[in-house]
């Protein structure tokens, strides 16, 4: 899966391009800002450690980079602090769809339709609901001021196709739960059994695979 993209950049106002920042470590210190709390997300209270705007966007890079590799644990694991980092809900439905989305494709490692099924719902719900909260605040127009959909427009990612994608993902694993039910596919004798796990511990029973493919991430050029 490559990065995709290409064309001259114009100048703006957000800041260097996502590409050119560090993806080995943060960006900058930690600067002083709001203390850690909760904030109410889909109508649950979720954790809130609030991190500045280059550091969420230096774990944004690392994210999509392993993902784009088929590092989906270490997507998911670089994401989740920018998501908890950030208290704007159009930001926190933007990383939460792609940390859900990294998740599925730990669990088809895994060998697990049931959880890729749960986590591409999930990510769908965040991902539509942030390209429709995009959508509100004109992200497609020249934006004038800094806000929140900075960090999304620094992705550079084409919602609208990239739900498109997962509703194609979605689709593929319903017909295979429906061909093959949920309970993990068996493993080939001497598989080397994922190093990872998204959740549960690591002596979690695993099948072989499940042979859905992630979806590549889709990129839009904002002029």
């Amino acid at each position: 899966m490559g990065a995709g993209g290409g064309g001259d950049r114009t100048p703006s106002d957000l800041g260097p391009a996502l590409e050119d920042l560090p993806v080995d470590r943060p960006v900058g210190p930690l600067l002083a800002g709001p203390a850690p709390g909760r904030v109410v997300e889909r109508g649950r209270a979720k954790a809130y450690r609030p991190l500045p705007e280059p550091v969420r966007l230096a774990a944004l890079a690392r994210g999509l980079s392993a993902y784009e590799r088929g590092d989906f644990y270490h997507a998911h694991e670089e994401l989740e602090p920018a998501w908890m980092g950030t208290d704007d809900p159009a930001e926190r439905a933007f990383l939460g769809g792609l940390i859900k989305l990294a998740g599925a494709f730990v669990h088809a490692e895994r060998g697990n339709p049931v959880g890729i099924r749960m986590n591409l719902v999930g990510a769908r719900d965040r991902l539509a609901d942030a390209r429709d909260r995009l959508a509100d605040a004109s992200l497609d127009a020249s934006i004038a001021d800094r806000g929140p959909a900075d960090l999304a427009r620094a992705a550079d990612l084409d919602l609208v196709a990239l739900v498109a994608a997962v509703d194609d993902c979605l689709e593929a694993v319903r017909s295979y739960l429906a061909l093959h039910g949920p309970a993990p596919t068996s493993r080939t004798a001497g598989e080397p059994v994922p190093a990872h796990d998204v959740v549960g511990p690591r002596t979690t029973v695993r099948g072989a695979r499940v042979p859905i493919e992630a979806p590549a991430l889709p990129r839009k050029r904002l002029g």
